[in-house]
């Protein structure tokens, strides 16, 4: 019996070593590519004080219809406004842009939801991704689309494409082009395999800036990140202007394989292209939270919502350590606007669940510059400091200085 407790002993000493071990090089992961180094020059012996105002990584979101369409009621629509700005400082449609919401009968275009979207990122300069100018998953296309002959077909996607990119140039930061394509294609099962190249370079004619990312799901958990990788070499061979990658986080569980996730970024890196996860829940599709038909969704109790703030910490830090990673957005942060409801961090009635204090502490706190020094006898002052927007005071007088991934180092002089 000694022996065996010994022996349990012995094992679990070894896994909290290995635990340890993997959580200082995330740490030291996150140190060597997601901070650089601020110098200011100033008066000999000042104090000088910098806090950061903004990160360049994304942390996002999805930004739900119904709060811009005039559907949710007043009180929900500042909240959810207010919540959103406490926490992200990034977003993506969730349906608006959506063709198949867009134009459900041909011809009646609504762009209203999308341009409202726009207005309010606009004003508080929130980068926002646009999801999806294409998706070709055949269930997803509407049925006027099905009824053209392939001239017609052809068309009608090149007017999409134009249309959106002369209406929205410059305005989105980022776009899903033809979102799930490892999953179903219908347009290039009509229209052959070069319609893809076709899409962006119709897009890319109306605005050259545009920035057109793949987009797929179940490959953070290495099920399909193999055949994602070939279709993503398919169309660099094809030269397809791609300029990112997109990685869904809906496939997992209550819980999620970390090495699964790793290997999977890992391999997708080798692009030298950035990679977005662009739709996070936790728990995930494949959890027990996920109402299926008429089944009842059990209530999350309290250590499973422990459980779950946890996972969400991991996942960050996992994702913040890699760089080739540039953001990551949950699809959906509020039990009334969201297709996994368990997955909120705020429920319906706006109360705070556990993962709101450990995603602001991680976010807003562990990775938060917050500086107060003084400069040597030269009058310098250099600090390492998470990458993104900050503000220096010093002797009553405020500058703002970007510290950018780019250049890894700022200087400012006051």
């Amino acid at each position: 019996m000694k022996t065996q407790f010994f022996f349990f002993f012995i094992i679990l000493t070894f896994l909290k070593s290995v635990a340890a071990t993997n959580t200082d090089e995330t740490n030291d992961s996150i140190q060597k590519h997601r901070t650089g180094i601020i110098v200011i020059q100033t008066t000999p012996n000042t104090a000088v004080q910098v806090k950061q105002l903004r990160h360049e990584f994304w942390f996002g979101a999805a930004i739900s219809d119904h709060i811009f369409n005039g559907r949710a009621s007043e009180e929900a629509v500042r909240m959810y406004k207010e919540k959103f700005l406490e926490n992200f400082n990034s977003a993506v449609t969730e349906n608006a842009l959506k063709w198949g919401n867009m134009e459900r009968e041909k011809g009646m275009v609504n762009f209203s939801t999308t341009d409202q979207i726009l207005a309010w990122t606009d004003e508080h300069q929130i980068p926002l991704r646009g999801h999806n100018i294409f998706w070709g998953i055949p269930n997803r296309v509407q049925d006027w689309l099905k009824a053209m002959d392939n001239e017609q077909l052809h068309q009608t996607l090149y007017t999409r494409a134009s249309t959106i990119a002369a209406r929205y140039k410059g305005r989105f930061a980022e776009y899903d082009l033809n979102n799930e394509m490892l999953h179903g294609n219908y347009y290039q099962d009509r229209l052959g395999p070069e319609i893809t190249k076709k899409m962006v370079d119709w897009i890319k004619t109306f605005d050259p800036q545009a920035k057109l990312f793949l987009n797929d799901y179940d490959i953070l958990t290495a099920r399909l990140v193999r055949p994602y990788i070939d279709q993503i070499q398919h169309f660099l061979d094809q030269e397809v202007r791609i300029d990112g990658i997109g990685v869904q986080g809906h496939l997992h569980a209550e819980n999620f394989n970390s090495d699964s996730l790793i290997l999977s970024l890992d391999l997708l890196a080798q692009f030298d292209l950035p990679i977005i996860i662009t739709e996070f829940n936790m728990p995930g599709q494949r959890s027990k939270f996920l109402r299926r038909g008429s089944e009842q969704i059990p209530a999350m109790n309290i250590e499973e919502e422990k459980q779950k703030a946890q996972n969400i910490v991991d996942y960050y830090r996992i994702c913040f350590a890699h760089p080739a990673v540039d953001g990551i957005l949950m699809w959906g942060f509020w039990e009334g606007a969201n297709w996994i409801p368990a997955s909120s961090l705020y429920k319906r009635d706006w109360t705070p669940t556990a993962s709101v204090e450990a995603y602001q502490a991680l976010v807003f706190d562990e990775w938060w510059t917050d500086f107060q020094g003084q400069s040597d006898d030269d009058g310098i002052c250099h600090l390492r400091a998470f990458y993104g927007t900050h503000q220096v005071t010093v002797n009553g007088v405020v500058k703002t200085v970007v510290l950018s991934k780019e250049k890894g180092t700022a200087y400012i002089a006051l």
